[in-house]
């Protein structure tokens, strides 16, 4: 059986596979039972390998070693590979969360940090920036911002930036709200966003911002991410983002905010107008 090479290709990122274990698996499907050395002719990988090959096939749940003499292997049903190979990822990400969960309460964090703090200091503030790629970079990035809060978080957001928001950062804001953090968010609210409004009571205070177009969040008054598009114009593979931390830029940009927040409509009045 001759396999095209998108195909092993695809199976090599779906499966985790390198190409010598590729070509053996397929070899044996197109087979269901056969020798290592028929294997090795039909997949054109070196016999030397072959064995080894199998081996680690064997050890991943894709091949069954038969038994007898001469050795042959037996292919095992693909959907069958496809909840061995499911249930060791799981094994695997369960076991290395573990490891950082460890983490925490070892002298290894605490050097790290200790690392960390000492370089910041001989940083130039110029440095203490990037540019964010993707709509879950920028995610990740925002929540990372968010949770390190001690005093402040403001948000200015799009309509459907605010249902997201709401809903990724939901858990982190009611955490800043026991440790008595400040949380401002400002965007075009409609209609779906009354059922979110409930999550935010007495956790964040919402006002709808009108006509405003921006996207960008302040912490602190010091750390700054604003996106560079309106996220209805691009894609969030292609969405684009900046970071700076900046107290200068930031708290400017925050005192300006503060004179347009008292003319945003409070959230409740807004949607019983609609």
């Amino acid at each position: 059986m001759i396999v095209n090479e998108e195909l092993m290709s695809k199976l090599r990122r779906y499966f985790n596979l390198n190409l010598y274990e590729v070509r053996i698996w397929t070899a044996l499907l197109s087979r269901g039972v056969s020798t290592a050395g028929e294997l090795s002719n039909i997949g054109h990988v070196p016999r030397s390998r072959a064995y080894d090959v199998l081996e680690s096939l064997e050890k991943k749940g894709f091949v069954v070693m038969k038994l007898g003499k001469p050795i042959k292997y037996i292919a095992v049903e693909p959907g069958e590979v496809v909840e061995r190979v499911k249930k060791l990822i799981q094994q695997d990400a369960d076991t290395n969360i573990q490891k950082l969960r460890d983490l925490n309460n070892t002298d290894v964090l605490k050097e790290l940090e200790n690392l960390h703090k000492q370089g910041i200091e001989y940083i130039d503030a110029t440095d203490l920036s990037g540019a964010i790629r993707g709509k879950h970079n920028l995610y990740t990035q925002l929540e990372s911002m968010v949770k390190n809060a001690e005093k402040s978080v403001t948000i200015v957001t799009t309509s459907k930036g605010f249902l997201r928001k709401v809903e990724a950062l939901k858990p982190v804001f009611q955490k800043l709200n026991k440790k008595g953090v400040n949380v401002r968010i400002a965007a075009p609210l409609t209609k779906e966003a009354g059922n979110l409004l409930k999550d935010l009571k007495n956790v964040a205070e919402v006002r709808d911002s009108g006509k405003l177009n921006a996207r960008f969040c302040v912490v602190d008054g010091k750390d700054l991410l604003f996106m560079l598009m309106h996220d209805d114009e691009v894609h969030p593979t292609y969405d684009v983002g900046v970071w700076v931390n900046t107290p200068f830029f930031a708290g400017a940009l925050e005192n300006m905010f503060d004179l347009a927040w008292k003319d945003f409509e409070p959230a409740h009045k807004k949607l019983k107008e609609q």
